[in-house]
């Protein structure tokens, strides 16, 4: 089985040399975040984010490696309810790749 790439945070904090109580915070957050697919990690950094208040999302998306737009994505979201969101699939009808044809020279 393939090992799971954990993010390494780039706060401020976290790029001094020495301990501080949020690297291994932050450290633990980018292990859970290797744990959910696409959709619960957006979802997750936005929770973070709303409940860090101002400065939250570029905070969240230096510790988990996200992009501002894809944590406010995951904010609109929320403010709808998930109401938009299929609850049986991780992606909505027609997103990701699409099937590889292989060519028959028949």
């Amino acid at each position: 089985m393939a090992k799971t790439r954990i993010h390494q945070c780039e706060c401020d904090l976290c790029r001094q040399p020495g301990e501080h109580p949020e690297k291994e915070h932050h450290h633990r957050v980018n292990v859970f975040f290797s744990r959910l697919d696409e959709q619960q990690r957006r979802w997750y950094a936005a929770l973070e984010a709303e409940r860090m208040g101002h400065g939250g999302q570029k905070l969240v998306s230096q510790i988990t490696g996200l992009s501002i737009p894809t944590i406010q994505r995951g904010r609109e979201e929320l403010g709808k309810d998930l109401a938009e969101r299929p609850e049986e699939r991780t992606r909505l009808p027609g997103g990701g790749r699409k099937p590889v044809e292989k060519n028959n020279p028949e």
